[in-house]
């Protein structure tokens, strides 16, 4: 019985993990990288040129996903192959499960890597360098180390997931709801972060001072000089009813622009960049005296 050694697997990995994007183009997308990730298996399974020739051709068709929860198709296809070279399945069979793979595999690291664990471990880092002023390049070294040392330990799980489990195996998984329950949680966490981060680096005030003019008895020159005094500032009233609420309020305008009105990012910037461009212009500074 025939069985991909260790070694193979490991190579396989290796070269999906650090080669997957490095063939992408319009004709088959991350095709010539999945065959090349499958060339050591497809070497060690099969003993005719003709055998080989015909099980690379079908893993350099069409093929796109994200890259790292995609680790599980080359898995899966590493176990179907395993099972075609000792006679059972189909090499069509194969083809369809891979083309099955594309939408879910895709559709879950998008949202999960690329939307939220990437965006999660950036406002983490940003967090650290800001509470550093000193050492602010430790927030950047933490990103360096956790990012690649996170996407090898997922795609890697991912990938032995998909070869020891099987494609009935990963169906199984994801129709017993363990999935949406993961996807569930990190959503809420994702949120709470992406609340978080705006408190904490999106700064906007509204700079509405009412001031009165006072005078004060300087013991000093023993005379009363002028000076202001603020009763009313607009920023500190609406900070002690709802605090930051003023940045919040520019958050959900800009992504109100992004989702429902379809703005470009550089749109939004362009207009941001352009109101305080002019504010600072003009001196957007109202302030209102009275003679006390």
């Amino acid at each position: 019985m025939k069985s991909v050694s260790k070694k193979t697997l490991n190579k396989s990995f290796l070269n999906w993990f650090f080669w997957n994007g490095c063939s992408q183009q319009a004709e088959s997308m991350l095709g010539m990288a999945f065959g090349q990730s499958m060339a050591p298996v497809i070497e060690e399974l099969y003993d005719t040129k003709e055998d080989r020739a015909a099980a690379l051709q079908r893993h350099i068709t069409l093929f796109n996903t994200e890259s790292q929860v995609g680790s599980i198709c080359n898995g899966i296809a590493i176990g179907m192959e395993e099972q075609l070279a000792n006679g059972n399945g189909s090499a069509e069979a194969i083809q369809e499960a891979k083309v099955a793979l594309i939408g879910p595999t895709s559709a879950i690291g998008d949202s999960l890597w690329v939307a939220t664990i990437i965006p999660l471990l950036l406002t983490i880092c940003l967090s650290i360098s800001n509470a550093l002023p000193n050492a602010a390049w430790i927030g950047a070294v933490v990103y360096m180390i956790v990012y690649p040392l996170g996407t090898y330990l997922l795609s890697r799980k991912l990938f032995n997931l998909g070869y020891k489990a099987g494609l009935e195996g990963v169906q199984r998984f994801m129709a017993s709801g363990q999935l949406n329950r993961i996807m569930q949680a990190i959503t809420v966490l994702g949120l709470i972060v992406v609340g978080a981060l705006t408190a904490s680096f999106v700064t906007c005030t509204l700079n509405i001072d009412i001031k009165t003019v006072t005078q004060v008895f300087d013991e000093a020159s023993g005379s009363y000089v002028e000076g202001m005094i603020s009763v009313f500032n607009l920023d500190n009233l609406l900070n002690s009813v709802f605090p930051k609420i003023v940045p919040l309020a520019l958050t959900l305008g800009v992504y109100r622009l992004y989702t429902k009105k379809n703005w470009s990012p550089l749109a939004i910037m362009g207009v941001i960049l352009v109101l305080a461009a002019v504010l600072t212009a003009i001196g957007f500074i109202p302030v209102i005296g009275a003679l006390a």
